[in-house]
Parts: structure tokens; C-alpha cells; sequence
């Protein structure tokens, strides 16, 4: 199979021929249905997934092409299937399952971080997981407590997981062909409100890209810098990528200019290149949906001031969730999300410290 990667800053004039544009769940669902045509070994398990294609499409018409035994509806038993799928793994298959939404991982997380994450190391190497759990992740559209995190850092934190979280759908269709071919458990999220799904709203326009049509991948622990700047380094997680780039709209008018980065890769976390970001406009702010405190934010403080404290001209800023429960009422849930106004504030407030 080809194992090309392409560059995920090629301009639509250069691929226009062989890509078209597309949103990212029907990007990743691309890149499923590849996966699956050209090895037996790969197939999807999850709730909804061969009738109904799975919440977020991604196996849309899947189930027709594949059959039931390639592409498996499962019952509400998650701890139960997701460690059917580790097994799986450990015996040379390579299963894809969907966790619909990822405030799910507590009714599972003994088979995600005591079986799935540990048997390579406890093995000493005998036992590899390629298996790529897909699930979606964050608030906007009112759907209360249990249906609304992120949970990035609480991933990201347990060893023996591969963390990534594209932002575009030409991301996402590269990450997923490179998830499902990885030797390792990869945790593969993607925010509700960028996907492309109907029932989000509107369309996030900047998710929407050029994809090509052949398979490709895009390698994990590379930031993306989609608009570089001077003046400070808006450094973010998901869907607050997007609103980075509004709020960098935002700034430019005031003669600020902002540097958008996307992290895209939690684990492996490319700190390098946030290192190279801040070095450049010596100003940070942080924007992740997940919870403010212990949470991906702090990360990305430390592992600049690990590396030289004096590149800050000002003290980092950080825009996330409180310490709270994300609430079912609009106004409410807009007031704690990083949206662009709060990311301009951030951006605002570390030009003006000292």
C-alpha cells in the first residue's frame, strides 16, 4: 500500500484535479473505507455503525459494502466490546471502533487504560494494539454535562495511547490512514462542530478543504501552523483552532499580528515546533476546550518554560473550559467555551504584560 505523504499546506490549484472538498467526517470515512478495501484485517465496531453508518458517518454505507461481519453493531456494553477489540488487536487484526461521544470513556476506561494502553509494555514487546478508537469530542450545541467535554488531557495523560485530534479534513483523512496503519493504540478525536455533521449547524468553513482522492498520510507530532505572525502565538486544540483564526481576523485589525497554530498531535506533542512559535513572537496563548486546570494548556506553558523561560515577553495566557460541569443553557455554555472574543481578550491582555 502506498505510504505517500503529501503536504497538508498544497494549495487547491496544485490538487484540483485529483481532490475535491470535503468535510472531515466524510474525509475520514474516506480513508475507513480504503483502509478496509485493501486489507481483511481491518473492520469497525460500534453502536450504529452498520446500519445507521455511525453518529458521525464515518461509516456511512460501510456496512452494504462490507457485511456484517467487517463492519459490527455492538450493544451498549462499551467495556465489553472495546476489550473484544484489544483482543482483537493483540491477535494481528487491526479494528477501528467508535465511541460516539468520548464522555463515554468512563463506562470503559479499565479495558482503554489497563488493556488496551498497558499490554505492549507488559508484554515486553510481544503484544502490539493497532487498533484506532474514533470519538468525538466538545460543546456549542446544548447537549449538558454528559455530552459535551473534550477530555483531551485525561487521554493524553496515560501512557501507551497515541492522542491526535485533526482540525480539517484533509488532516483527517491523513491522520486516519496514518491511525489505522500505526502498530500502536491511537485514540483518533474529533470535535463535534468541526466535523461537518447536520445536527452541529452550520458549517465551520475552515475545516472544509481539499482532499485528494488516492490514500495519503499525515504524520503524528507535527504542528500545522495555519497563519503565521509576529506578535503573539495562538497555540490550540480542536475546534478552537477556528476560532483562533477568527479572533487572528479580530487582532490584524488591530495591528496585531497572530501566529495560529494547530497542535493536531497530543501524543506524540510536537514541542519543538511550539518552542520554535513562541521563539519567534516571544507571546502565548493557549485556547483548549478541555478544563482549565492539569489539562493540555499547561503543557504547552511548561514545555517552553522547560526549554528557556526568558523567551516570554509576557506572561502566557490560557483560554479553556472552568473547573465546571458544561451547562445546558446557550448563554451559559457560550460564556466558558473558548470562543474568538475570549482568545482576543487572552491575545490582548499578553501584549499589553510586561
Amino acid at each position: 500500500m502506498s505510504t505517500k505523504e503529501a503536504a497538508p499546506w498544497e494549495s487547491p490549484t496544485m490538487m484540483a484535479e485529483s481532490s475535491r472538498s470535503l468535510t472531515i467526517c466524510r474525509a475520514q470515512r474516506e480513508a475507513v473505507e480504503w483502509e478496509m478495501a485493501n486489507s481483511e484485517r481491518v473492520f469497525m465496531m460500534g453502536e450504529d455503525v452498520a446500519g445507521f453508518g455511525g453518529v458521525f458517518g464515518t461509516a456511512d454505507g460501510l456496512g452494504d459494502k462490507f457485511g456484517a461481519e467487517r463492519v459490527i453493531d455492538m450493544p451498549i456494553s462499551e467495556t465489553g466490546w472495546i476489550g473484544m477489540a484489544a483482543g482483537a488487536a493483540m491477535e494481528g487484526m487491526r479494528p477501528i471502533i467508535e465511541l460516539a461521544y468520548v464522555d463515554f470513556i468512563g463506562v470503559c476506561f479499565n479495558a482503554i487504560a489497563n488493556h488496551a494502553a498497558k499490554t505492549y509494555f507488559m508484554s515486553g514487546g510481544q503484544y502490539k494494539v493497532p487498533m484506532v478508537l474514533i470519538s468525538g469530542t466538545g460543546a456549542g450545541y446544548n447537549n449538558a454535562a454528559q455530552h459535551s467535554q473534550c477530555l483531551h488531557a485525561t487521554l493524553a495523560h496515560m501512557p501507551g495511547i497515541k492522542v491526535v485530534s485533526p482540525t480539517n479534513a484533509y488532516d483527517a483523512k491523513g491522520m486516519m490512514h496514518s491511525a489505522i496503519r500505526d502498530d500502536n493504540f491511537v485514540i483518533f478525536l474529533v470535535h463535534k462542530g468541526a466535523s461537518g455533521v447536520g445536527f452541529m449547524g452550520p458549517l465551520v468553513k475552515t475545516s472544509i478543504n481539499e482532499v485528494p482522492r488516492e490514500d495519503y498520510t499525515v504524520p503524528f507530532g507535527k504542528v500545522r501552523v495555519y497563519q503565521e505572525g509576529t506578535d503573539v502565538s495562538l497555540v490550540c486544540v480542536g475546534l478552537a483552532v477556528h476560532q483562533a483564526l477568527e479572533s487572528a481576523e479580530t487582532l490584524a485589525g488591530m495591528g496585531i499580528s497572530a501566529e495560529v497554530v494547530d497542535l493536531r498531535s497530543l501524543v506524540p506533542l510536537d514541542r519543538e515546533g511550539i518552542i520554535e512559535s513562541v521563539s519567534k513572537t516571544g507571546r502565548l496563548v493557549v485556547a483548549d476546550e478541555d478544563y482549565h486546570s492539569y489539562g493540555v494548556s499547561g503543557e504547552v506553558f511548561a514545555s517552553v518554560i522547560e526549554h528557556d523561560a526568558s523567551i516570554f515577553k509576557a506572561a502566557p495566557q490560557r483560554v479553556c473550559v472552568p473547573d465546571v460541569s458544561i451547562p445546558f443553557s446557550r448563554p451559559l455554555e457560550n460564556s466558558i467555551l473558548p470562543l474568538a472574543d475570549r482568545i482576543t481578550a487572552a491575545a490582548i491582555k499578553t501584549m499589553e504584560g510586561k
